[in-house]
């Protein structure tokens, strides 16, 4: 990473594998949605995520402005909680609605957080679902900053 460019075969330690991101992905408590305002403005909101279906699950309220940004410019950026190795992630955020697949996710979401959460999570009324398909992820290793960082490009 000399000048923040790109480093040659001979370089650093090498790509961090796809499941080292996959790990950090599920396993973070907390996450950072980036979402843009009808203004152009930027908006960063912690959220609860899960890794479901290849895909990073969260909710929000109906009337949230992050919500609302979503369903306008649906293209975002979530990021886990660990500085040290840190996982970013850019793609669309797409609105869930099918109640199938949402009450699967809330499950998922139950688990993982250990809450209890009922239907009313899933009231479409006042709680949105979005489910962020990965385009393009950054992760890095701290311990090998400059050797370790990895993009990983999906279509």
């Amino acid at each position: 990473m000399p000048g923040y460019g790109t480093l040659g075969p001979d370089q650093g330690t090498g790509l961090l594998p796809w499941s080292w991101a996959e790990e950090r992905l599920a396993r973070s408590h907390d996450y950072w949605l980036a979402s843009v305002t009808a203004a152009g403005h930027p908006h960063l909101m912690p959220v609860w995520a899960v890794l479901f279906r290849d895909e990073l699950w969260f909710s929000s309220s109906r009337s949230s402005r992050k919500a609302r940004n979503l369903l306008a410019h649906p293209y975002c950026s979530l990021a886990t909680q660990e500085p040290l190795e840190p996982v970013v992630v850019e793609g669309p955020a797409r609105l869930v609605t099918d109640a199938a697949a949402l009450t699967a996710a809330l499950d998922a979401e139950n688990s993982k957080y250990g809450t209890s959460y009922g239907p009313e999570w899933i009231d479409q009324e006042r709680v949105s679902w979005f489910a962020l398909a990965p385009e393009r992820v950054f992760g890095l290793d701290s311990e090998d900053f400059a050797g370790s960082p990895t993009r990983w490009q999906f279509a």
